[in-house]
């Protein structure tokens, strides 16, 4: 299952990055992760949420210019060399890593990890066929319907 990522860029100044936080927070949504990349000029705030299209309507409604972009999260053992192994599966099939970050919540004892690959569709083929836990459309973590 693919995460719909939302990312907005912010000016770098007090008080950017708290407007669509506390935007998403009045209307009820809740961030199921963030990352926050800088530069002198601008920043790229990464959301995750439960209903981004939502959040994305409610966003882009006030202003702030919204991409959507598609990720892979997988289940990933929470001890040295969990990443690893991933990695190698990955690095194998010839598969390269944008960037990565990992989710708030996790699964039985195991990170969950948001990655950003180049062809996803790609991705999701690969780590599957090694047998990888990737969430699935029906994963209330990847916003759809409860099992």
């Amino acid at each position: 299952m693919k995460l719909k990522q939302l990312s907005l860029f912010l000016e770098n100044r007090p008080g950017a990055l708290s407007r669509p936080v506390r935007l998403l927070a009045d209307a009820g949504h809740n961030l199921l992760t963030l990352s926050i990349a800088d530069t002198s000029q601008f920043g790229i705030l990464r959301l995750i949420l439960r209903d981004g299209e939502a959040a994305r309507n409610l966003l882009e409604q006030n202003g702030f210019m919204v991409k959507v972009t598609d990720l892979v999260a997988v289940a990933v053992a929470d001890r040295p060399g969990g990443l690893a192994a991933v990695l190698a599966v990955v690095e194998s099939a010839g598969l390269n890593v944008e960037y990565m970050y990992p989710l708030t919540e996790k699964r039985a004892g195991r990170a969950i990890l948001a990655f950003r690959f180049a062809d996803p569709d790609a991705a999701l083929r690969v780590l599957q066929s090694h047998g990888l836990d990737v969430l699935a459309g029906t994963d209330p973590l990847a916003g759809g319907p409860a099992e």
